[in-house]
């Protein structure tokens, strides 16, 4: 195994050891904060470094602006630590306690998960992200952001280690891969199982399939965000223009952005032209079917079957007809990722059927489908969305990186 990943991993294992009450915690998130404001146009300098790299890669535009930092988003960044902070700290609470007829008393009590890996590209917050919410929840850290965003990344890691530092806590809770050397994220997904209990990656579809190709640890993540909005005939017309337009265009490179549109048949006249003018208007590529195509009035490209299972991540969607709620729902379980999906409607009945039935981690009545988000739950953030069937699902924020474990305490009971 490498020599330098495994000093990483025991440094962690050894970190993780060392418990921390919630006033030190917050203490060193607030130090945090304060060395992100304090440090904000270093951080904006070393930003434009790795911007300046991603367009001589060529990098994909929706990409970059994931990449690029500003002073509205080192903000945004500030206000999810002060909201984490301002969270209950998730450790040993319990989630239940009972007692036996024999007098055992048994408590179900919350605690870290361990070492977490995050592997993750372009975008920059993950690193403040990821870092405030695993600490918090008393997890080690080791990140291995893309090359993409090396300087943006390591300024914002050292900040972390310095409000460690400054709080006299070891600072490797949190660890920053410094190489750029690829080889190593293998050696990290399949060599390092003795020293890492989960792994978290961030980013694109092939990012995303390596991990559960390599590693040798349980994974929390999700392939692609295919989302889906459904008109049902008994939609408001204004609500569905608004709605699929932010769900659609607000931010096209977020794994939270509909990709797919689908209207009730009985409805299309009615809703097809004012909501599919409303997103050409912003440059928006529509595939549609030919019930679709025969009613509006814009241009439009023919949808093939690989745009049903197609995440765009820009200003692109795919539009279809659909007989009624039923086929809806089977569209959506057969090309969905069980990520994020909509429906809009004012009949309480089909939006509860909706809402049952799709596979999906988010099910959503009536709002845009850009809500998938940590930050909008009240999370303070994420580390990531989980599509899995087993637990986590959805946003992964602090309640959600924990185990438990059962405490039993007894007053000399034997088992006959």
């Amino acid at each position: 195994m490498n020599k330098y990943l495994k000093n990483i991993g025991i440094n962690a294992q050894k970190a993780f050891e060392k418990k921390i009450d919630t006033k030190i915690k917050n203490k060193v998130l607030d130090k945090f904060a304060y060395l992100i404001n304090k440090n904000k146009f270093k951080i904006i300098n070393q930003n434009k470094k790795d911007v300046n790299f991603a367009k001589k890669k060529g990098i994909k535009e929706n990409l970059l602006r994931r990449l690029i930092l500003d002073i509205d988003k080192i903000e945004q960044i500030i206000k999810s630590i002060k909201i984490i902070i301002k969270l209950k700290d998730p450790i040993n609470i319990t989630l239940s306690q009972f007692k036996r007829p024999n007098g055992l008393r048994i408590k179900k009590v919350t605690i870290p998960l361990g070492v977490i890996g995050i592997i993750y590209e372009s975008r920059p917050n993950v690193t403040s992200d990821v870092s405030s919410l695993c600490f918090k929840s008393g997890n080690s850290i080791i990140l291995r952001g893309g090359s993409e965003a090396y300087f943006s990344n390591k300024i914002l890691a050292n900040l972390f280690r310095k409000a460690l530092k400054d709080n006299k806590v070891d600072p490797n809770y949190v660890q920053f891969i410094k190489s750029r050397n690829r080889r190593l994220v293998d050696i990290l997904l399949s060599k390092m199982e003795k020293y890492i209990d989960l792994v978290i990656p961030r980013g694109g579809k092939n990012l995303v399939k390596k991990v559960q190709k390599l590693s040798s640890v349980p994974i929390i993540g999700h392939l692609e965000g295919i989302c889906h909005t459904y008109v049902d005939k008994d939609a408001s017309l204004s609500s569905a223009v608004k709605i699929i337009y932010n769900a659609k265009l607000r931010n096209t490179s977020i794994c939270g952005a509909t990709e797919t549109i689908l209207i009730h048949e009985k409805c299309l006249k009615k809703f097809v032209n004012p909501v599919l003018k409303k997103l050409i208007t912003k440059g928006c590529i529509i595939f549609a079917d030919k019930k679709i195509r025969k009613i509006f009035k814009g241009y439009s490209k023919i949808a093939k079957e690989k745009d049903w299972s197609t995440e765009y991540l820009s200003a692109k969607v795919s539009i279809k007809s659909v007989k009624n709620l039923k086929e809806a729902v089977s569209h959506i379980n057969k090309y969905g990722t069980m990520h994020t999906d909509a429906i809009i409607t004012k009949n309480k009945k089909s939006a509860i059927y909706f809402l049952k039935n799709v596979k999906s981690a988010i099910a959503m009545h009536n709002t845009s489908t850009q809500f998938a988000d940590g930050g909008e739950f009240g999370f303070g953030g994420e580390v990531g969305i989980s599509t899995n069937r087993l637990p986590p699902r959805g946003p992964v924020g602090l309640n959600q990186l924990v185990t438990y474990k059962y405490e039993v305490y007894g007053s000399g009971q034997i088992r006959k």
